[in-house]
């Protein structure tokens, strides 16, 4: 039998009185990831938060959201690359309205995320070390996306 340890922090209590809502418009030069953190910080710190969630939701169905690494660039390549062979623009789909990556790019948003919640402590995202928010371009030519941001909690 093993034994494990979990630690916590004490919860802290804050009664929820705001909800701020806000949009990002984002141009894209096609297919990859744009790093959205110090966006998010920036509408956190303009809102004075302090204790509470950010959403991140992105408002279509070819571009998602992602937590992932931050210090090495090749981790972004990769998964390009697993991205790519998961759903490749060659698989003969039937949905090519406009082009041959709009299918692919349907199945990757599907395989990722529209939507992210981070908690927020004393006015940061509680992110890992090597964490952050992308918005993930999964056209090949460039597109304006939209990113809804809404903070619930304590200002």
């Amino acid at each position: 039998m093993s034994v494990r340890s979990i630690s916590r922090t004490a919860p802290s209590a804050v009664a929820v009185n705001t909800v701020v809502t806000s949009a990002l418009t984002v141009p894209t030069p096609g297919r990859g990831f744009i790093d959205l953190t110090r966006e998010v910080e920036a509408f956190l710190s303009e809102i004075s938060a302090r204790e509470g969630v950010v959403t991140a939701f992105i408002r279509h169905t070819s571009a998602s959201l992602t937590i992932q690494e931050n210090a090495d660039p090749t981790v972004l390549r990769d998964l390009t690359t697993a991205l790519s062979r998961l759903a490749p623009e060659d698989a003969g789909w039937v949905h090519d309205t406009e082009g041959p990556d709009d299918m692919p790019a349907h199945i990757k948003t599907m395989l990722s995320a529209v939507s992210l919640q981070v908690p927020v402590r004393d006015g940061r995202m509680l992110l890992g070390t090597w964490q952050a928010i992308y918005l993930i371009e999964h056209r090949a030519r460039p597109h304006r996306r939209e990113v809804v941001l809404q903070f619930i909690g304590a200002v």
